[in-house]
């Protein structure tokens, strides 16, 4: 039996029909609940948060084995820890399947080590009458690990919550707004809800040259730049493997009230491996609206 749920329900995979299994267990993160427990809950120990005022409405985190890139994702999860965040929006990139516009996964739930997150299927189907832009691509979701690499996370520092699971097959900029148009019509507000952008940075580079790409980066995300960050992509100033996802999230966090974005950890593979001569770029940011800020539309 898989080990707890958010919420604390203990659920049989198997009795759930068309469960999403885990893949990555014991590789890009422990298999062990126990051992997954103690690891994820080291990573936020050795975090100390910034205060962070205001609402928080959407983070953007890294999706590398929680071994390279655990450490700075902590820095988010560590302010959504104890929110009262009922739903999360996962957006991430489509690594092994190409496809028209984006996925919305409608399987009943993702089966981890710590138990299984279900699904808000209700939402989800709202997401596909949208408009032809969003599907239903199963297979996309079946080796894709940009999403399940985060939910050890969400079950460590939330209680009872689901999930709307989203890939991007393509990471256009008019796909992009697409999407933020539609999340922000079909959400409505971001109450109970926190939106999750998956994406690691530059790829394969020096450490030195890393670093100018991804600093780039992450001057558009500081500044909730998503247009600018779009231009940058195309021209090669900077790189991300979930470019779609973070510039779909910049746009859903204004259209929410969003006008800070707080960048909360940086770091490479170089330093944590110690081979700084082919690195992947991590980012841990954190969208914020301001409490004396009304809601945008």
């Amino acid at each position: 039996m898989p080990w707890g749920v958010g919420g604390g329900a203990f659920v049989e995979a198997e009795t759930v029909p068309d469960v999403r299994a885990a893949i990555l267990a014991g590789s890009w993160y422990p298999k062990s609940a126990p051992r997954l427990i103690q690891s994820i809950d080291g990573f936020l120990s050795r975090v100390e948060p910034p205060p962070l005022e205001g609402e928080l409405i959407a983070i953007i985190v890294p999706h590398a084995g929680h071994a390279y890139s655990g450490q700075v994702a902590a820095h988010a999860y560590r302010h959504v820890k104890g929110r009262a965040f009922r739903r999360v929006i996962l957006l991430g990139p489509s690594h092994h399947m190409r496809f028209r516009g984006v996925s919305v996964n409608l399987q009943s739930g993702y089966e981890t080590p710590l138990g299984l997150v279900s699904v808000d299927r209700h939402l989800g189907r709202k997401l596909l009458d949208a408009g032809s832009h969003i599907r239903w691509v199963k297979e996309a979701h079946a080796r894709e690990h940009a999403l399940e690499i985060q939910l050890p996370f969400l079950q460590r520092v939330l209680g009872d919550f689901q999930i709307v699971p989203m890939l991007m097959g393509r990471q256009d900029y008019e796909t992009c707004s697409t999407l933020a148009t539609t999340l922000t019509q079909v959400l409505g507000n971001t109450e109970g809800t926190l939106i999750l952008a998956s994406s690691d940075l530059s790829h394969f580079h020096a450490s030195t040259r890393a670093r100018v790409l991804d600093f780039q980066f992450i001057k558009r995300v500081q500044a909730l730049d998503p247009t600018g960050l779009a231009q940058d992509l195309a021209t090669g100033a900077c790189e991300a493997c979930g470019g779609g996802p973070v510039i779909s999230t910049l746009m859903t966090a204004q259209n929410m009230g969003a006008d800070r974005g707080m960048i909360l950890s940086y770091a490479n593979s170089g330093d944590v491996t110690g081979d700084h001569r082919r690195v992947v770029g991590y980012l841990s940011a954190a969208l914020v609206k301001s409490s004396d800020r009304g809601l945008h539309r």
